[in-house]
Formats: structure tokens, C-alpha cells, sequence
């Protein structure tokens, strides 16, 4: 089919491409596109140079599935414009809570895909909830999970490039004795962690926070009570997520390991030993959910504590995405 990705430069489009290419997903012909800025500019895939167009210019119904990897502004001006045309699957938070349109990750809720005709537009997760509801879907099904309480520790790569530069450089800077300057943070980034992502609700969290919230009870049960805060922290790729479980009934741990080692997109890392946990740098450009530290819980009764690391730009993004047009594919809910 023919596929286009809107936003094709940046980090997220460039990873939709890999996916693609490392899949083999059946792409007929690839539409890259982006601001005019980026026009005329060119990128490989399966060894052929595709020139990016400019996004005002495209015709979407030369399309199958558009993915929009391009932030909330372009997906609110554009992606409803282009589901009249095409099917969109959008990385952006603008369409998430939308009561009508399904938040889809595929391993925990592809069932939701029957949705699609609401508004021929699929909102991909959060990049810290998508990993968090893989690892937790399999225990859900088992014990019924009451409660959550959960700590990110995201990379820099989830505020984008600049954001990753902006570490960079300020590390540098640090080794050259030098004033570092913050232009993307709200403190320094460079050896520090920022209890701070997306601006600050009345409520006293954060917006990321009350995104984990509201996108766990969308995709995995609106009854589960949940908790979190979010930290930044100086990583370049990889989120990294601390959850604290509670179930509604007895648990076996062996029995918790065990299922988790079979679910689809999870990988267990779990030995008692050092080293014998994943880490950000480990879990770059993999495919893999990883969970490691799975223990119990010695304060409360029928909880458990475990740590998950993912690729954010991968399973948090773009392998997400092509997962949910994977899933199109196979239940023939493209379109004709």
C-alpha cells in the first residue's frame, strides 16, 4: 500500500522509516513530508533517495495510512483534514482523549481498532505509558490491578532534538568550566534530574502526570487508580519507569515472571545479581518492553514493586505506530 509520514524529518518520522524498512512492511510507494522548510530535502529507504514534500502541497488520498509524527499543532491543523482522505495514525497527545477516537497500543487493546471508522483517526500513546501498559496488561488479566504508582525517568530525546543538543552541549560545557545555559529545560539537564515535564496543572502535577493517568484508564481500565510524577532526566534515548502495583487478589511471583517472559513485546531481565537488570543505554533500538527488579512488596499486602526501560523513540513512538498499521493490516480495517 502506499504509506505517508508527515514530519518525516524529524526524530519520530525517521524511526517510522527504519521500522518500516526492518519490518519489510509492504510499502507500494512512501510519501515523505513535512514544512516547506524541509522540502526538497532527501532521505533514503530500502536504497532509493525520497525527496520530502512539502505538506501543503500533498494530496492524501494518494494513501492508505498516514502517520503524523509532527506535534499537536500540525496534527490538529492537518490530521482531520487528512482522515477525510486516508486513514491517520498520529504520534501527537492532541487526539488522546478524545472520547471517539481509540488510543491504541496493539499487544494490550487492538480490539479498539474497530473504532477507526468513528473518525478514520488512531492516537498513539504516551511514550512512558505505552511500555507501562505492555508490562502491566498480562498481571491486569491475572490479579486484576487496583492501584499504580509510578515514577518516570525520561530521556531527553522525548522533548525532541534540541532538547538532546541542549545536553550535549551543556555537558560539554561542564567539562570546559563554562556557564551552562538552559534553553529548553527549566534547569540544567546536564548532570541532573528535573522533577518537570509540561506545564503545571492547578492540581499540583504536572500535564505528563496527569497524561499517565488518564491514558492508563483509557487503554487499560478506567476503574484502576493511579499516581505519578514524572522526572527528566540526562539520558539521551530510553524512558525508564518505576511501578509500584497493587492487585486486587494473592500474586505468585514465579507465576508473575513467568507470564510476563511470554507476553507479546515484553522481555524479563531479572536476575539477583549485579548487573542483572536493564538499563536506558541497553534498551536503545530495541523492539523488547524490558522488565526487570519484579519483588514484592513488604509494606502492603498484594503489591509488588518492578522496574521497565524502553526505547521511547522506538516502542514509545514509532514502533507503536507501525505496529497499530500492522494491526490495521491484519484485521483488514484499512480500507479499500
Amino acid at each position: 500500500m502506499n504509506i505517508a509520514i508527515v514530519g518525516a524529518t524529524g526524530n519520530v518520522g525517521r524511526k517510522i522509516i527504519e521500522i518500516l524498512e526492518k519490518k519489510n512492511f509492504l510499502v507500494s510507494e512512501l510519501f515523505l513530508i513535512a514544512s516547506a522548510k524541509s522540502a526538497g530535502k532527501k532521505i533514503n529507504f530500502k536504497g532509493k533517495e525520497h525527496t520530502v514534500i512539502d505538506l501543503e502541497k500533498f494530496d492524501f488520498s494518494k494513501v492508505k495510512i498516514a502517520f503524523f509524527a509532527a506535534g499537536s499543532a500540525i496534527a490538529e491543523k492537518w490530521a482531520t483534514e487528512a482522515a477525510k482522505k486516508t486513514i491517520v495514525i498520529d504520534n501527537s497527545k492532541f487526539f488522546r482523549k478524545d472520547p471517539d477516537i481509540p488510543l491504541v497500543v496493539p499487544e494490550v487493546n487492538s480490539k479498539e481498532l474497530v473504532y477507526v471508522k468513528n473518525k478514520n483517526i488512531i492516537a498513539n500513546a504516551n511514550c512512558s505509558v505505552i511500555p507501562l501498559v505492555v508490562a502491566l496488561k498480562p498481571l491486569h488479566d491475572l490479579y486484576n490491578i487496583k492501584r499504580i504508582v509510578v515514577s518516570t525517568y525520561q530521556s531527553v530525546s522525548g522533548a525532541g532534538k534540541a532538547p538532546m543538543d541542549e545536553l550535549l552541549s551543556q555537558t560539554q560545557d561542564f567539562f570546559n568550566n563554562k556557564n551552562l545555559e538552559s534553553k529548553y529545560f527549566t534547569k540544567q539537564i546536564a548532570f541532573n534530574a528535573i522533577p518537570h515535564i509540561d506545564s503545571f496543572l492547578e492540581s499540583g502535577y504536572t500535564k505528563e502526570e496527569q497524561k499517565t493517568t488518564d491514558e492508563v484508564k483509557k487503554i487499560l481500565d478506567k476503574k484502576i487508580k493511579i499516581t505519578s510524577t514524572c522526572v527528566r532526566i540526562p539520558v539521551l534515548v530510553s524512558h525508564s519507569i518505576s511501578a509500584n502495583v497493587e492487585f486486587s487478589k494473592k500474586y505468585n511471583i514465579k507465576e508473575i515472571r513467568n507470564v510476563l517472559s511470554t507476553s507479546p513485546g515484553c522481555k524479563v531481565i531479572d536476575e539477583l545479581k549485579d548487573g542483572g537488570y536493564i538499563t536506558p543505554a541497553e534498551a536503545e533500538n530495541k523492539f523488547d518492553t524490558f522488565i526487570s527488579r519484579i519483588r514484592q512488596d513488604e509494606s502492603q499486602t498484594n503489591t509488588v514493586n518492578m522496574w521497565i526501560v524502553s526505547d521511547n523513540l522506538l516502542k514509545g513512538a514509532a514502533l507503536n505506530a507501525v505496529e497499530i498499521a500492522e494491526s490495521l493490516v491484519e484485521k483488514d480495517l484499512y480500507g479499500k
